[in-house]
């Protein structure tokens, strides 16, 4: 079996099924597990980011969506080598992985006996759905129960830990940074799990452009800056805390120094079994005297 992954999701629980060897292509945005960095790379991002900030990221994307352009690449050259004979992608956001037209698109240019999988869990309880549906397809059904079981173990015990707790936060998780964007489909599973109630996200559902003035109208106690794809020192290298300030002028989060960055790309962003450690991570920060802190990175956004 060969398989090309276009999700980094995929791409970390297929190795954490113990398919790594089977996998032959990967995306420019797999680098999880370490191992997934010596596969073939097969496609490109067609907006180079590194240098930009949120604002004008969120502007590039914007318009090249209205335009109808791809935000991603596949490399024909690449995709015909790997020959691959299943692959990975998912329907879930355009923003964050090559589209399911681009791949058929390929596929009409190149034909391959390709089987694909559809990678798409919108939920907590989904991803380990999902985990299992792949593991069924590909032939790992006991790696992938013992996977899915050990996410629900582990959110288990943060519930048992929390059991008497009897105040819940209201938080805000923000995807973007400028402009905010109420953090959707998954993460308020996680904010749920972690005893807090998400202010403007809705479970399975996908995050929403929003307004600083409308994040302070919610009056959150907590806000979590995960902006997708964002590792934490990308995040703290461009908040500016005295505009961050500003905008949460009035809010419980801000006069209570509760506002924290986090490494969205790695626990928040995507649907893999790392959310389990965002969901410890949250639980430490919403409940610090209930849940000890996991040792994942975070910082307090002083204000």
């Amino acid at each position: 079996m060969r398989i090309c992954s276009l999700v980094p999701a995929a791409t970390e629980v297929l190795f954490a099924l113990g398919l790594g060897d089977d996998v032959v292509g990967v995306t420019h945005e797999c680098d999880w597990p370490p191992e997934a960095a010596a596969k073939t790379v097969v496609t490109a991002s067609l907006i180079q980011t590194g240098d930009l900030t949120s604002a004008e990221i969120d502007r590039l994307v914007a318009e090249t969506a209205w335009d109808g352009g791809p935000l991603y690449a596949i490399d024909e050259d690449r995709w015909a080598e790997v020959e691959a004979d299943v692959v990975v992608m998912q329907e879930l956001c355009k923003v964050c992985a090559v589209s399911t037209d681009q791949v058929e698109g390929v596929l009409r240019a190149r034909p391959l006996e390709v089987e694909v999988l559809d990678f798409s869990p919108s939920t907590i309880d989904g991803i380990g759905e999902t985990i299992r549906a792949v593991g069924a397809r590909l032939g790992t059904d006991g790696e992938a129960e013992e996977l899915a079981v050990g996410m629900l173990s582990r959110l288990d015990r943060v519930a048992s830990a929390l059991a008497g707790v009897e105040s819940y936060p209201r938080v805000f998780v923000t995807e973007w940074l400028e402009p905010p964007y109420s953090a959707g489909h998954w993460v308020p599973d996680m904010v749920s799990a972690a005893g807090g109630i998400d202010v403007a996200g809705t479970s399975g559902e996908p995050s929403h452009r929003m307004r600083w003035p409308d994040v302070a109208a919610l009056e959150p106690d907590v806000v979590v800056l995960a902006p997708c794809g964002f590792d934490l020192d990308r995040t703290l290298s461009e908040v500016v805390p005295l505009d961050l300030s500003a905008h949460l002028l009035g809010t419980p989060a801000r006069q209570e120094s509760r506002v924290f960055a986090v490494d969205a790309n790695a626990m928040f962003s995507r649907p893999s079994p790392r959310v389990v450690d965002g969901v410890e991570l949250l639980a430490h920060l919403l409940h610090p005297g209930e849940y000890p802190d996991a040792g994942a990175p975070w910082s307090r956004i002083r204000l």
